[in-house]
């Protein structure tokens, strides 16, 4: 009687080798950085804690959360940079249970960078690394004088 062959890849091994894989590259390329993520050469230069509230018509209105003063506006269906960077930083307030009361910080560096943080969540945003134009965009909100540092 003809004894069956076994493959040498058949089986659960394979199968546990590449579920072990995926979950290795997710771990490295989602955990932070060791030392607490990015650090910055600069000082800060300019800092606004905002609160950004939707309006009925769709539009955002952007309110500095110190002085309680509204100091900007997004037009309904402008501005998508913002919305979406928004978007995300809300998005990881939802999955951690917490809501819009506190505001986020936005940040200009002497060394040129700005950037975005949620202090509830600890998510920061280097904006530069959406490109300059995007990040003139958060950077209109820091140009009062009564803001800089």
């Amino acid at each position: 009687m003809a004894q069956a062959i076994r493959h040498p890849l058949s089986g659960k091994g394979p199968l546990l080798a590449a579920a072990l894989l995926i979950a290795a590259t997710l771990a490295l390329t989602t955990a932070p950085p060791p030392g607490g993520g990015v650090q910055y050469q600069g000082e800060v230069s300019a800092q606004r804690e905002l609160l950004f509230a939707d309006r009925a018509d769709g539009g955002v209105t952007v309110t500095d959360a110190r002085t309680g003063q509204a100091i900007g506006e997004l037009a309904p269906g402008e501005d998508g940079f913002i919305r979406g960077a928004l978007r995300g930083l809300v998005r990881e307030r939802r999955i951690g249970g917490l809501g819009p009361e506190a505001p986020f910080r936005l940040t200009g560096w002497s060394d040129g960078r700005l950037t975005l943080e949620d202090p509830a969540t600890g998510t920061r945003l280097d904006l530069a690394a959406y490109g300059a134009t995007n990040a003139e965009a958060f950077a209109r909100f820091l140009s009062t004088k009564e803001n800089q540092r």
